[in-house]
């Protein structure tokens, strides 16, 4: 299995980056330029990223004491794929922003980084612009 681990400093307080992360039916607000749409139906999420791929995640937590989302990709290319994004807290109008996804097989790893670097990107990009 591999597993993936990015971390990003967020200039925002951290509560205003887990109210934005938390909706988990609108991930494209957080993520755009990354995800061009989202919409939820029960515990799964369909994704459009903005090259196209589609995507469906099982939303597995929403844990507002950890301000923690656990999800899963559901079908697709993946024989296991797990993941959870967190905000941490670091100081007055700072969090970080963390991310760990592990999948089978590993030869995913060239599809998934590109993602998690665009979209942690993106995610810090767009909550300090607000």
């Amino acid at each position: 299995m591999t597993s993936l681990y990015r971390e990003e400093i967020v200039r925002v307080a951290a509560e205003d980056a887990w109210a934005a992360l938390k909706q988990v039916g609108a991930p494209h607000r957080p993520f755009a330029g990354v995800l061009a749409d989202a919409w939820l139906d029960g515990d799964v999420r369909t994704v459009t990223f903005a090259n196209g791929l589609v995507v469906r995640e099982r939303i597995i937590d929403v844990d507002e004491a950890g301000r923690r989302i656990a999800y899963a990709v559901v079908g697709g290319v993946f024989e296991h794929h797990s993941a959870s994004m967190t905000i941490i807290p670091d100081g007055p109008g700072q969090c970080r922003f963390a991310w760990r996804s592990d999948f089978l097989p590993d030869d995913r790893m060239e599809m998934v980084a590109p993602l998690v670097e665009q979209g942690s990107r993106a995610l810090v990009r767009n909550l300090e612009a607000e």
